[in-house]
């Protein structure tokens, strides 16, 4: 659930690509293609992964000191110790109705001689957030958010392992799987599998340190993914710690709301990829689109996203999606901030019928709220250190989540295993970084080409997709070094 990008990092990348044009030190010879058990999950397709682009720390530093982005993101991240190798990998995997299929991803492998990138490194298994993208390619330094976590992991010693999701990049699956939990943790896990086959081809050398982490929808997928390894392939991988970042991991507590008139930002973007996960998964949530969607709308919207063509803004401007969820019926608070935000989501031309909507609200065993509940991230007991990282204003995915989480882990008794780090709070993430966000958040609002109508309205626009992602991202790796050097 994330469209904007990092202190624009689409930007940052492509500015990266033209100074340093990449260098070809390390680059690995041609891979061998594996097809001695093809469709096997986590079976690595070509191997070694071939490298895109590589960049030595010399390279890397002064691309981003060319740029006031960049400059904004080394001063969060730090000066890069090492190189970066950018590999693209394709992997097998299974969809949504466990059907086979593949999907793509990227490892970033630290290289130098800095005491940081040689010896065995950390591992970091990254989850990225909502896109409509249809390319979405993660291992290129291209993608802004390739460029975020490159910084502040991969450039810091860290191996990353990010991949794109099945109906991705080149992955033959018609659909993205969005939000469901089985599918999506066991995308990273065979992600994860592939990764390690290419490692001993790719000079990774990996230490047993793994620490998984993903930002808004990724937020969800890499708690899932922690809770699968728990307790499905702890034979396999060892979860050192989870670093959540303003995810829904509350699902059912968040359709509650949504369904109500509590309408998030991005909701008209959300509920197709929502929907068509589950009905692809479960076959029960529809027996037709038109039951579920306004006319205008119902027909192809289960192929209209991810898209080849779209994005954020030609998908409504286009007419293939209003802006608006409901007709009518806007939650009321006592807030008048929420009740501008979801007074934007209620009105016509409107996504979703009101007889689709009424019967989700009156049936409490409705298969909405039954897929959401199969989805719902707050029901099981982490055995490993838990941090998640929100901006309690958040419009998009609501601060709740992390709430009911943490309180429901609370619940279970490891609270002791559990941090909550708030942006907006210098109490949980310290003066410096409360400081430099609200420093951000105000220039924001000041600059005249960021959209929005108003200074508020720039910061509401601004606030999941670009202001809170590097700063969540900082205070984690902060988190992961720290579990790291106490060798829990």
């Amino acid at each position: 659930m994330k469209f904007t990008r990092s202190l624009g990092l689409a930007v940052l990348a492509a500015a990266v690509l033209t100074a340093c044009g990449g260098s070809s030190n390390d680059v690995s010879p041609g891979p061998i293609i594996d097809s001695s058990i093809p469709n096997a999950r986590g079976t690595l397709v070509a191997n070694p992964p071939p490298v895109l682009t590589a960049f030595t720390a010399a390279e890397y530093t002064a691309a981003l000191n060319a740029s006031a982005s960049g400059r904004s993101l080394l001063q969060l991240a730090g000066t890069p110790k090492c190189g970066i190798n950018f590999h693209y990998m394709e992997y097998n995997t299974v969809g949504g109705a466990n059907e086979p299929t593949n999907a793509t991803g990227g490892i970033m492998v630290p290289t130098g001689t800095d005491a940081a990138c040689t010896g065995a490194r950390p591992v970091l298994l990254y989850a990225h957030g909502t896109t409509i993208d249809r390319n979405y390619n993660i291992a290129s330094p291209a993608n802004g958010e390739a460029g975020l976590v490159a910084a502040m992991y991969a450039a810091q010693g860290f191996i990353v392992v990010a991949p794109n999701y099945a109906g991705y990049d080149a992955s033959r699956l018609t659909y993205h799987p969005y939000l469901n939990a089985e599918q999506q943790s066991n995308d990273m896990v065979d992600a994860m599998r592939a990764a390690k086959r290419a490692f001993p081809n790719i000079a990774a050398n990996a230490s047993d340190k793994l620490v998984i982490s993903g930002y808004s929808q990724g937020g969800h997928v890499a708690m899932a993914t922690a809770k699968a390894i728990q307790e499905r392939y702890s034979s396999e991988f060892k979860v050192t710690a989870l670093g959540g970042m303003s995810g829904p991991y509350a699902l059912t507590n968040t359709l509650q709301t949504v369904f109500a008139g509590g309408v998030n930002a991005g909701a008209t973007i959300f509920s197709p990829l929502i929907f068509t996960s589950w009905q692809k998964a479960y076959g029960n949530l529809y027996s037709a689109t038109s039951d579920v969607y306004e006319a205008p709308f119902a027909t192809g919207i289960e192929t209209l996203l991810p898209s080849t063509t779209l994005n954020t803004t030609t998908v409504f401007t286009t007419g293939r999606l209003p802006t608006r969820l409901f007709a009518t019926g806007a939650l009321v608070t006592q807030d008048p901030a929420l009740n501008a935000l979801f007074a934007a989501g209620i009105g016509t031309p409107n996504l979703i019928k009101q007889s689709y909507r009424q019967a989700v609200l009156s049936n409490p065993s409705h298969p909405v709220f039954t897929a959401a509940a199969k989805n719902d991230l707050t029901g099981w007991t982490p055995a490993r250190p838990v941090a998640m990282c929100m901006g309690a204003a958040d419009p998009t995915v609501f601060a709740s989540n992390t709430s009911v989480a943490a309180t429901e882990f609370g619940k279970r008794g490891v609270s002791s295993l559990v941090s909550v780090f708030n942006v907006e709070d210098a109490a949980t993430v310290g003066p410096q970084v409360a400081a430099a966000f609200q420093a951000a958040k105000a220039a924001t609002a000041a600059d005249p080409n960021a959209p929005g109508a108003s200074p508020a309205e720039k910061v509401v626009q601004a606030y999941h997709g670009g202001l809170v992602p590097p700063f969540c991202n900082a205070v984690i790796r902060g988190y992961f070094q720290q579990v790291i050097a106490s060798n829990r």
